[in-house]
């Protein structure tokens, strides 16, 4: 962070830049809301919730967790046998390489939006709902640094397929911008509840809005967030330590 603010000027810009090409994706939901009045069932402001919440949580996961894009070419490069030298955590080396700072204008775009589409809402709080809006960015933000972690261990086992990867960590980015119920069956199933993007801001928002669930599970999913976020974890753990135990060096 002090190697990156010593051109002060660079970083404000390249922050700025990173919150405005987000900002793009807010636009356009917000043109494909000007010719609907809603969009399955849900208003601008609502869809705001969605985005803001995800957007929040995809920013600090980025900033954290972005860096692992790079684990192919630490492989290839060799570098991740230095890594195994070293007494600290493998993983959390290869997060420390690079610390995108930039990347808090994504942060600081979505949570204005956030912010802005909640004073728009009608919600009557109460405690619970409160704590799920707190709760929310912080659980959202381990689901989505979990399937990154998942999604990038595969390059243990081929030569580079972060592209791939990138399909389940930035395309759930923006699936998790929208309510679930505009995607197809299999996209929802596969991306909402098999990787589970649903719990990202899609039931908290129900919950927050008091809003039934469309699909028919239970009023009570909201509250298993937590413990999604928490078993998305412990899944991530187990998938990198079983790359790391299949990682044999650059010359085997």
């Amino acid at each position: 962070m002090r190697s990156q603010l010593s051109y002060r000027a660079s970083t404000v810009l390249l922050t700025i830049g990173a919150g405005g090409a987000t900002f793009m994706d807010f636009l356009m939901i917000a043109a494909i809301l000007s010719h609907l009045p809603r969009l399955a069932g849900w208003s601008l402001a609502e869809i705001g919730l969605l985005y803001g919440i995800a957007g929040v949580a995809f920013g600090v996961t980025d900033m954290f967790v972005g860096n692992l894009d790079k684990l192919g070419t630490v492989i290839r490069d060799g570098s991740f046998d230095v890594v195994l030298l070293r007494p600290v955590g493998s993983l959390f080396q290869v997060l420390a390489m690079e610390f995108g700072l930039r990347r808090v204008g994504k942060v600081l775009q979505s949570g204005a939006v956030l912010a802005v589409s909640l004073t728009q809402l009608h919600v009557a709080w109460t405690a619970p709902k409160v704590a799920m809006l707190a709760m929310a960015p912080v659980t959202a933000s381990l689901i989505f640094g979990s399937v990154w972690v998942i999604a990038m261990t595969q390059v243990f086992w081929t030569i580079d397929a972060s592209e791939a990867a990138n399909a389940v960590t930035y395309g759930g980015n923006f699936l998790t911008s929208y309510p679930i119920t505009v995607f197809g069956t299999w996209l929802r199933d596969l991306l909402a509840f098999v990787v589970p993007m649903a719990f990202v801001s899609y039931y908290p928002a129900l919950f927050i809005l008091g809003r039934p669930d469309p699909i028919g599970l239970p009023a009570s999913t909201p509250l298993l967030t937590p413990v999604v976020a928490l078993a998305a974890v412990g899944l991530a753990r187990v998938a990198w330590g079983t790359g790391v135990r299949h990682y044999r060096g650059t010359g085997s």
